[in-house]
């Protein structure tokens, strides 16, 4: 693994309502980076085929009698398909490591998914939000502790949470413990104002400082005429979706290592010394000499969720003598 490695925060617009348009867009961009030498990329939360703004605005009714989900459930991405093997065939022929963002259909049911290839395209790791936020329990169901993990990659060592879920001290302990080297951080961006923006920051900040790794966080951006295009098409008069955008990247000692992207779209590009993670947990190590495993330590069920369980037959039954099922 080399010690510096040339990261990339991205913060970009969907092609709004289209999935093949946005992962185009998206492998333009990931071969586009690679041309600036970038060995690591992450995009933002869901952004294929796109956040579900609609949800921020509307009513509950209006998205159960509205057409807004169902178009979301027609452009989501299947993994795998045809989609996912575009971005993993732009990986591989650049070598680079992709953290996305996407909406994932499974049967009838949308997940917050978090993808993450490695630089020969294989796809090492799909991880589900754990929990949607707010008005997102409308949209998304909720995934299980199976991506509560850091994986390894060319790049290094790698974990990955979507926007609230850095709230959540357990889950950032979880990637904490298992080493990660780089955070995958991602938000939509181009929602509740300069506020948010804030909280984000404070979030992924104190993050990179307890973890002792590097944050790459990217946000969406939508420019005025798809904000306006959303709040018509959701027959909704105020504008909420605006702000809130923050693409940076921190260092292990919390401070950022570039001026955030907070408007249009572009991307931060920093070389990531790993030699600063040392450093940093020379100090503190959370998942070492700084921890105390005796007093404190967190219990993790990663086994992937299943829907159906089947038990072993009785013997009997097994035998012939009976067709009941347990």
């Amino acid at each position: 693994m080399n010690t510096i490695v040339k990261a990339a925060a991205v913060q970009i617009s969907p092609v709004l309502y289209s999935r093949e348009a946005t992962v185009e867009k998206v492998v333009r961009k990931i071969h586009e980076l690679a041309r600036k030498g970038v060995q690591f990329a992450t995009f933002p939360e869901t952004l294929v085929p796109y956040y579900p703004y609609f949800a921020a605005v509307q009513t509950p009714w209006q998205q159960l009698y509205g057409t807004e989900f169902a178009r979301l459930l027609d452009q989501a991405v299947t993994v795998p398909s045809l989609a996912t093997e575009a971005i993993a065939k732009a990986a591989r022929e650049t070598g680079m490591v992709v953290s996305i963002g996407i909406n994932e259909r499974d049967g009838g049911t949308l997940y917050n998914t978090q993808l993450l290839f490695d630089a020969d395209g294989s796809l090492i790791q799909r991880r589900r939000k754990i929990t949607p936020t707010h008005y997102e329990r409308m949209i998304w169901g909720q995934g299980d502790g199976s991506g509560l993990r850091a994986v390894d990659s060319k790049v290094g060592r790698i974990g990955q949470l979507a926007c609230m879920e850095h709230n959540n001290p357990l889950a950032r302990y979880a990637l904490i413990a298992d080493g990660e080297e780089i955070h995958s951080a991602m938000y939509p961006g181009s929602c509740f104002g300069e506020p948010f923006a804030q909280k984000m920051e404070i979030n992924i900040r104190q993050h990179a400082l307890e973890s002792g790794c590097f944050v790459v966080n990217a946000t969406a951006w939508l420019d005025s005429a798809q904000q306006a295009e959303i709040m018509n098409d959701t027959g909704c008069a105020i504008e909420p979706i605006s702000g809130g955008c923050l693409t940076t990247i921190v260092a292990p000692d919390g401070s950022l290592l570039a001026e955030p992207l907070r408007e249009g779209e572009g991307e931060i590009i920093v070389d990531l010394d790993f030699t600063r993670i040392d450093r940093r947990k020379q100090v503190v190590d959370m998942r070492g000499h700084y921890a105390r495993p005796e007093l404190l330590s967190l219990l993790i069920d990663r086994t992937p969720a299943a829907y159906a369980h089947e038990r072993a037959a009785h013997p009997a039954i097994d035998a012939g003598h009976g067709t009941n099922v347990c």
